[in-house]
């Protein structure tokens, strides 16, 4: 069966279209103000909320200190963003291996250009695709990022704690 190069790019770009609106779905839990909170009670100081998380773009979260606190605490935000990431990574990393394939010899119907390919120390005439292969191995490092962020938010207590420095 013939496959189209615009149906591959599609599949791809499908992808990337989920992923986006991942990241507009995440962006508003993101984006909370936690100034003032302190660690658990607040602060003493006089700080305007609303004008500061309007001028950043961001929300102002909750009024209570110890409402927001609770919900930073949580760290859920971190864990959805690197999963985000990771998940983004994930597309990035298949639709590299499709091209490092694509442009193998077997294939030869992709060619990388010199900007993004170094030659080879033992056949010069062969083209590696570095940028391809970096993209594809990042992915893996995101993916156990993510668990290593899992495995230290499950046994964070509330409040301030230095288990993210």
């Amino acid at each position: 069966m013939t496959v189209r190069w615009s149906h591959w790019m599609l599949c791809h770009a499908s992808s990337w279209q989920r992923d986006d609106m991942r990241l507009r779905d995440l962006l508003p839990r993101v984006a909370t103000l936690p100034l003032g909170s302190g660690a658990l009670a607040g602060n003493p100081f006089l700080v305007d909320r609303q004008f500061i998380a309007k001028e950043l773009g961001m929300d102002d979260g909750h009024d209570e200190a110890a409402a927001e606190v609770l919900l930073r605490s949580d760290r859920d935000f971190v864990l959805e963003s690197v999963f985000f990431a990771a998940v983004l990574m994930t597309h990035l990393s298949r639709w590299a291996e499709d091209l490092i394939i694509y442009s193998s010899g077997q294939f030869g119907f992709v060619q990388c250009s010199d900007a993004y390919a170094t030659g080879s120390s033992l056949m010069p005439q062969k083209k590696n695709p570095d940028a391809l292969e970096l993209i594809r191995g990042k992915a893996g490092r995101l993916q156990g990022n993510l668990a290593g962020v899992m495995a230290i938010v499950k046994g964070t207590p509330t409040t301030y704690n230095k288990d993210f420095q």
